[in-house]
């Protein structure tokens, strides 16, 4: 199975669709850490519905999904650019309590929390953040809650993962459009809840939607690549060095021999020496002068 984001319209009614199907994009996450497997679960459907909602959007810039809580869990990020590239992280603490694991739901895991989404263009203008109450158990839900208080639109998600691969079902209602088809949005809603994870995890999209809505007509668009890709670099972090300061960095040098700095996303570990720094530091000099005598 490909990682593909698969778009459909209904003809005869304001109703559109997604469906996405995530393996080499969700493994190269857990491969990356050794998640607890209800945590694995949570976050391999935050990234489906991260996808899901990226493919509605008509943005320039990346879309961030992150739960916040005071229980075992602390934190779950997922990232998703506008163009389907994607990363995910998180934090939690020391092993997950029986009592969580048995429970299996959000709430178990995050105790009190916030569900918060943002949208930070490309372009560095002002980005837009929606935050509500974790007042559900299990992330479809709050999805849900998240669309139909912040956004008011109507929203359905339906969601699966296991250790191989991850995927979900998006319907969602189109706002001021009229329809003759006043039971459409219901029927749509009824027929989609027949579907079962195992059908979201292994079927083609194609045999996915016939089996659910081959009464109804539909309009299926071209699937979209989904992958996994990490921002950061060696360029971001010399950069963010240089905002840390020079006097800074050399004190965690004389204290620790090295600045190490560690990609919570894709795990992966930069390493300054002295040398190093000074090379960077240096360098932030001499490029102003240098530009100054041209």
């Amino acid at each position: 199975m490909s990682d593909t984001l698969q778009r459909f319209l209904f003809e005869h009614a304001p109703i559109r669709g997604e469906i996405v199907q995530l393996a080499a994009t969700w493994q190269a996450v857990t491969e990356r850490h050794d998640y607890p497997a209800p945590l694995r679960k949570i976050l391999g459907e935050l990234m489906a519905a991260g996808a899901l909602l990226a493919a509605t959007l008509k943005f320039d810039g990346t879309l961030i999904l992150q739960l916040h809580g005071n229980g075992p869990v602390k934190l779950i990020v997922v990232e998703c650019t506008a163009g389907h590239a994607m990363r995910a992280t998180a934090k939690w603490d020391g092993d997950i309590p029986d009592h969580a694991r048995t429970a299996g739901g959000l709430r178990a895991l995050l105790g009190n929390g916030r569900f918060a989404i943002s949208l930070v263009p490309d372009s560095g203008q002002q980005g837009y953040q929606g935050i509500v109450d974790l007042d559900a158990d299990s992330i479809a839900a709050a999805f849900e809650h998240y669309m139909a208080t912040s956004e008011q639109i109507e929203t359905r998600l339906w969601l699966a993962c296991d250790d191989t691969h991850a995927a979900g079902l998006l319907v969602q209602k189109l706002p001021e459009r009229e329809t003759t088809d006043a039971d459409a949005w219901p029927r749509v809603g009824q027929l989609a809840s027949t579907v079962k994870a195992q059908e979201l995890l292994a079927l083609a999209p194609q045999t996915l939607l016939r089996r659910l809505f081959h009464e109804e007509d539909l309009r299926v668009f071209e699937p979209r690549p989904v992958y996994f890709r990490c921002s950061c670099s060696s360029e971001r972090v010399t950069g963010m060095l240089r905002m840390l300061g020079h006097d800074e960095v050399r004190s965690v040098i004389a204290e620790r021999g090295e600045v190490e700095v560690h990609c919570e996303f894709c795990n992966r570990r930069y390493v300054f020496d002295a040398v190093d720094s000074e090379q960077i530091f240096a360098a932030a000099v001499t490029a102003p002068s240098e530009r100054t005598r041209h």
